[in-house]
């Protein structure tokens, strides 16, 4: 076999399987850093204060701003966000720098006048980097890491603000787990925080190696071997390369880790960093505070597709455009019904629906589409949910055929307008061949009695019957014109949506051995039944179901 197996941790009594993400996380977002550099056309400054602004509206209180000793663009940016007063005072910003002298110098001259900064020291560990890229020993290895410490204790000396200490041994999860506690134990020991500071030991995923559950070992593992756990934050950077980088980082903050750093939507080298908005609506649905403002996700899209110039994909989760859109038949049927019996206040219980679209600024227009893989449940969920009418459940089956009919032919998905298009011209208020007129309607001694003028076959005759009520007394009319059925469905409901029309009624009548629809709405209920009952009987008329 070309590729190595990725070797498994020894770590028999592990503990991070029995355990639950309880809190969220400090977050960092990396978005105008590691997201920043990998994109074909990098943000202006101009594109990186709209998403710094994002990132500190949706409660980010750690955000890394870039590299400012890369290129003048990334220094102009640090030096405009602290002289504009741009930066809140519980915010605080990162910069990252490899250990170099000049960078490092250079990086103290960008964050001068800032209140609260945070270094991010990286050097690559790995013995892969090691060997390949550097050829050099771990001991060198430390010493460079030890020497980076030292230029920033030196340039940052005299600095006003509050300065915190981040540092990543890159390539974290390609290094030898004793080497990378010994090099994070040096470097920690060389800044020799006070008491009460922290440093932030970040242990990147770089490169997505193995299985989530790795990473959770790895993590646990160096949470058990970090000399001065209390001083430290254990912060993870997982890229996703496996396309797991989300689960890496729900099983590593189990494993212990107490900091996240990640992108929003995940953008990032190669296949991108962790997605923060998927990981923090994750904890959400498991009643977990993420801390974060997640209640305009479109917001999120605009700012971020706009800045990084990448569409998001429609099935990206929680955030793309088709993810809370069902179009398959039995999808819906349930959704329908699970949002039929949701309460306000209650638990949320949707199936297929893990989270409200409405808490995530989403509306429930669009929870259901139409397209040749639909079934009745989505089309009744429609005329119900944005035109009010209420299809009974017998009279499903038919509607939906009508509908499906047309998708067919169309090939695509049908829109709202055009779905209860079909609707009312298949079944609602239909008025050929047979059509009522100058109808009156007298009730006395609890029998109805109804005049009318029929239109049918060109020709006007005046009708009239006697019933029980008034559509007792249509349909004995109906039954002298030769029209005879049995009635199997009548419903009526008030209709608050739509024309003006205040009542909609169905019927299902049977003829010949077939059952056929109509649909009625008027301005009460009298007159919605009677439209509905002269609707199913056209259907019969024109042979259609």
């Amino acid at each position: 076999m070309k590729y190595q197996k990725f070797k498994k941790i020894d770590l028999p009594d592990r503990k991070w399987p029995e355990r639950e993400i309880t809190e969220a996380p400090v977050w960092c977002s990396v978005d105008l850093r590691d997201g920043n550099q990998a994109l074909i056309n990098p943000m202006d400054i101009e594109k990186k204060v709209r998403f710094f602004n994002l990132l500190v509206q949706m409660g980010f209180k750690e955000i890394e701003i870039g590299f400012p000793s890369a290129s003048d663009t990334e220094f102009a940016f640090c030096r405009y966000l602290i002289e504009e007063g741009l930066i809140p005072d519980d915010v605080t910003i990162s910069i990252l720098t490899q250990a170099r002298e000049h960078l490092i110098a250079r990086s103290a001259e960008a964050l001068e006048g800032a209140k609260s900064v945070i270094v991010h020291l990286y050097n690559s560990t790995s013995a892969m980097q090691r060997e390949i890229v550097f050829a050099k020993s771990q001991q060198e290895i430390i010493d460079i890491a030890l020497q980076g410490v030292a230029w920033v204790k030196r340039y940052f000396e005299n600095f006003d603000g509050r300065v915190r200490l981040e540092y990543s041994p890159e390539s974290f999860t390609q290094t030898e787990l004793d080497f990378a506690a010994e090099i994070c134990n040096a470097v920690v020991d060389a800044w020799n925080p006070a008491e009460e500071e922290k440093v932030i030991i970040n242990l990147p995923s770089t490169v997505e190696s193995a299985t989530p559950n790795i990473y959770a070992d790895q993590i646990e593992w160096m949470c058990r071997h970090l000399k001065r756990r209390e001083q430290i934050l254990v912060s993870l950077h997982a890229h996703n390369d496996r396309g797991t980088a989300v689960a890496a980082t729900e099983l590593a903050l189990m494993a212990g880790a107490d900091r996240v750093e990640g992108t929003l939507l995940g953008n990032g080298e190669r296949t991108g960093n962790v997605d923060i908005v998927t990981l923090g609506l994750n904890m959400y649905t498991q009643s977990v505070d993420p801390k974060l403002d997640f209640s305009d996700v479109d917001k999120i899209l605009e700012v971020v597709e706009q800045c990084n110039e990448i569409k998001t994909h429609p099935r990206h989760p929680y955030v793309g455009l088709l993810v809370y859109t069902a179009f398959s038949g039995s999808h819906q049927d349930a959704i329908k019904k699970g949002m039929a019996r949701q309460k306000e206040d209650a638990k949320w219980y949707v199936p297929y629906l893990p989270i409200d679209p409405k808490d995530v600024g989403r509306s429930y227009e669009s929870i259901i589409r139409v397209n040749s893989q639909s079934g009745k449940g989505g089309v009744s969920y429609i005329l119900e949910s944005v035109y009010g009418y209420k299809i009974p459940k017998m009279m499903q089956p038919a509607v939906a055929s009508a509908v499906q009919k047309v998708s067919d032919a169309k090939g695509g998905v049908l829109s709202e307008e055009e779905i209860f298009e079909i609707f009312a011209r298949e079944f609602l208020n239909r008025d050929a061949p047979l059509k009522l007129e100058d109808m009156h309607i007298t009730i006395a001694d609890h029998e109805a009695a109804l005049r009318a003028v029929l239109h049918r076959d060109n020709a006007f005759h005046e009708v009239s019957g006697k019933g029980s009520g008034v559509i007792d007394a249509l349909s004995r009319i109906l039954h002298k014109e030769g029209i005879d059925f049995d009635v199997v469905l009548y419903q009526e409901h008030a209709l608050s949506r739509g024309s003006d029309a205040g009542a909609a009624a169905y019927f299902g009548i049977k003829r010949a051995g077939k059952t056929w629809f109509g649909a009625g709405s008027g301005e009460n209920i009298t007159y919605a039944s009677v439209n509905a009952l002269i609707s199913a009987c056209n259907v019969v008329l024109r042979g259609k179901r």
